[in-house]
């Protein structure tokens, strides 16, 4: 296991102050406040914390209400709303200095036998044969090299391959809003359903904006040419997977209006498995100097 991976489970486990009340760190990402991908995947935490292990997660809502401060301890309270026969509901508010930084509502099921079907796979080069991020990070001579290197330590615990060029790699004309990526941390993890949704929530957020990015020649913010930021997420979670193998994280984005755009997104496992079905919308904004220009 990395360094960088033990540091990221080590910051997912959370310390129980009080019942119901959970407390976790924080840190820097690659914007100055706190990583959307880990308030979701903490909070997640705090609610299976207070759920049946034999009732995996299979969905969660949630809203992103105000930047997270990377340098103070974020309290997660867990309301449990609902204990059924098959499903368990939970509610879970992230506070930083009095306020409410994060929303999330989360449902458990217990297993049961039913009707299934899938939407197929679609094609991608397989993982191996595509760069690393660090190899692809390094070619990338247009970025500032203290953001190549937030990058690759925000990275650090996770494997991710795009398969064609990220936004921010080849800007300045649209390309088709569609993107693919590869990925998996880098080390084995330990048998806990619960920790392997929680590490996929927290890279879902990652690159799920990309889509939008790519359908107006956005590099994003690591070149400068938009001002965003996660509004909420959505995931659910069909079957059983592991974060450590590869997933093929397939996303797209059918609307931006508003300043805001859509990506919609599944993940499969590398054997053609639907895992998880994934819908984000974010707050993308042209610049004011460049918008109050004359054309």
């Amino acid at each position: 296991m990395s360094q960088a991976l033990q540091e990221l489970l080590d910051l997912l486990d959370l310390e129980q102050i009080e019942e119901n009340i959970f407390r976790g760190q924080s840190r820097f990402a690659v914007v100055p406040r706190v990583f959307g991908g880990q308030v979701a995947a903490q909070a997640l935490v705090a609610a299976g914390r207070t759920v049946p292990a034999d009732r995996p997660a299979h969905s969660l809502h949630a809203y992103f209400l105000r930047p997270g401060d990377a340098g103070a301890p974020i309290v997660y309270t867990v309301d449990r709303i609902r204990d059924g026969r098959s499903f368990t509901t939970r509610r879970v508010v992230a506070v930083q200095h009095g306020k409410p930084i994060f929303h999330l509502s989360a449902s458990f099921q217990t297993y049961e036998e039913g009707l299934e079907h899938q939407e197929p796979m679609p094609s991608a080069p397989a993982p191996d044969t595509l760069p690393t991020s660090q190899a692809r990070l390094r070619d990338y001579r247009h970025l500032a090299p203290a953001v190549v290197e937030r990058f690759l330590e925000a990275r650090g615990a996770v494997d991710l391959r795009y398969v064609d060029e990220p936004p921010y790699g080849r800007f300045g004309e649209p390309r088709e809003p569609h993107s693919q990526v590869w990925f998996r941390t880098t080390g084995e993890l330990a048998d806990d359903p619960l920790l392997h949704v929680v590490l996929a929530t927290y890279v879902s957020d990652m690159t799920l904006l990309d889509s939008v990015l790519l359908a107006h020649g956005r590099g994003g913010w690591a070149v400068g040419d938009v001002v965003g930021a996660s509004l909420d997420h959505a995931m659910w979670f069909h079957r059983p997977f592991r974060a450590d193998e590869w997933l093929l994280y397939d996303q797209q984005s059918p609307s931006t209006y508003g300043g805001r755009g859509l990506g919609q997104a599944r993940i499969y496992t590398q054997d053609g498995r639907l895992a998880v079905s994934v819908i984000q919308e974010g707050l993308v904004r042209v610049p004011r100097e460049e918008s109050s220009r004359p054309s």
